[in-house]
């Protein structure tokens, strides 16, 4: 999820504009609470730096505010831009969607396939005998989950994304490709969710077209339901949260609304590796590790040697002290994985990170700016506690933010301590000021 993404949950959307998976943690009427809590009006800008799939962004377009979006990940940067862009015409759409289609079915029969057919589930490539199938590159395919689509799903799906990509250039096109995303994740793949993505029984005959056109009618009946106005700006960065000044201008922000990640063992880029991988976003492990680097560190998986956002908060007594637990916690428990010995580090480059962010953003805000962050406590190193809203909330203030309160979200469930655990909005408030953003 990005970024934007906490305890993501892969879900059949509903209701309008859901067009590719929210994040359950983030929902639509919590960015509506705090427009309205904040005052946000016509005219004002909302920023929401770890935009995610767009929840913040389709929100304020429906109330005509101004809103801009940062997302590192590159995946859900494209879903966010694309969620916000109701220009395309529904029956333009709906009529482009069915001449690809139509097109795709003609080549796959002249190949023997029909994709409305059930194959043998017992044969190599579900019953077809016909040529080689189309496959990824193996740099690309190293990087997908082992077995998260059949052979012959994945070669239908390349010859609908060559149609894609190498079609007449039109205005349908991202929306064409976000309903395939959403249609590989739901019924094409192998690819199922529970607490973690995982890999599924096989579907090797799994139709493709049919989930895809049916993903573009829903586009097509919100799209019917939104009105472009020309008058309201929706903007979707793909870029670093820790570095904004590079896309933002000074002073152009009246309120914050996101969701970042918390510091935890979820490894976003693997939650949506398959649709990354397949629309082409990264091709190769170098690729990835890029992507990688421009996030936020919330996971061991994400931690490289010349890292260093600890620095921003090797003054806070108590993210020292939480990180020596986690330590102290797995040298006691005899833990000695790789993964493991990072518990305490990645701890201090998350919080490293969100300080970074928030000494960057001071510089977009403007004086007497709100915001809200949504954040939660987490246990999954080792059990040891971490107050995330808490800790957040003493390093803004640390910045210069005042901070107005910690409101309760909601409580879940930890599933390795069984304790509640808080979910939380910060509010905060940029007085102004100088906003020098050094560790």
């Amino acid at each position: 999820m990005a970024e934007g993404a906490t305890n993501k949950v892969r879900v059949e959307d509903a209701g309008a504009h859901n067009w590719y998976r929210f994040v359950l943690s983030f929902p639509p009427h919590l960015v509506r609470e705090y427009l309205q809590t904040f005052g946000v009006v016509a005219g004002d800008t909302v920023l929401d730096p770890f935009c995610g799939t767009g929840t913040t962004l389709v929100e304020c377009k429906k109330l005509g505010i101004d809103s801009i979006g940062v997302e590192a990940h590159p995946m859900t940067h494209f879903a966010s831009a694309v969620k916000v862009d109701w220009t395309p015409d529904p029956d333009g759409l709906l009529e482009h969607a069915n001449e690809v289609a139509q097109t795709v079915r003609e080549e796959l029969e002249r190949d023997g396939i029909d994709d409305d057919r059930l194959y043998d589930p017992h044969s190599l490539f579900g019953g077809w005998n016909g040529g080689a199938l189309r496959t990824l590159p193996e740099s690309s395919r190293k990087l997908l989950l082992k077995n998260s689509i059949s052979p012959l799903p994945l070669h239908k799906t390349l010859v609908l994304l060559d149609k894609l990509n190498h079609g007449s250039p039109n205005s349908y096109r991202g929306h064409e490709r976000l309903a395939l995303a959403r249609a590989l994740v739901s019924r094409i793949s192998n690819v199922r969710f529970g607490p973690e993505v995982g890999v599924g029984p096989a579907k090797p005959d799994a139709p493709m077209l049919s989930p895809w056109l049916f993903g573009v009618r829903e586009m097509a009946e919100d799209l019917r339901e939104l009105q472009e106005d020309e008058g309201t700006v929706a903007t979707a960065h793909h870029a670093d949260s820790r570095s904004m000044l590079k896309v933002l201008e000074p002073e152009s922000v009246d309120a914050v609304i996101t969701s970042p990640p918390y510091p935890n063992e979820k490894d976003y880029t693997r939650t949506t590796r398959l649709e990354t991988i397949l629309l082409g976003f990264v091709k190769d492990r170098p690729e990835l590790q890029a992507l990688k680097q421009g996030l936020v560190r919330s996971n061991t998986r994400g931690v490289y040697k010349g890292d260093d956002d600890d620095l921003w908060v090797s003054g806070y007594p108590e993210i020292q002290r939480i990180a020596e637990a986690i330590e102290a916690r797995r040298i006691e428990l005899g833990k000695t994985s790789g993964f493991e010995r990072l518990y305490g580090r990645v701890t201090k480059l998350y919080f490293g990170g969100m300080a970074r962010h928030l000494a960057d953003l001071r510089r977009v805000l403007r004086p007497g700016a709100q915001l809200a962050y949504v954040v939660g406590d987490q246990a999954s190193y080792l059990r040891v506690m971490i107050r995330t809203g808490q800790l957040l909330g003493d390093i803004a203030e640390s910045l210069g933010y005042e901070l107005v309160g910690i409101d309760l979200f909601r409580t879940r469930l930890a599933t390795a301590t069984r304790e509640q655990l808080r979910e939380e909005v910060v509010v905060l408030r940029w007085p102004g000021g100088n906003g020098a953003a050094t560790p």
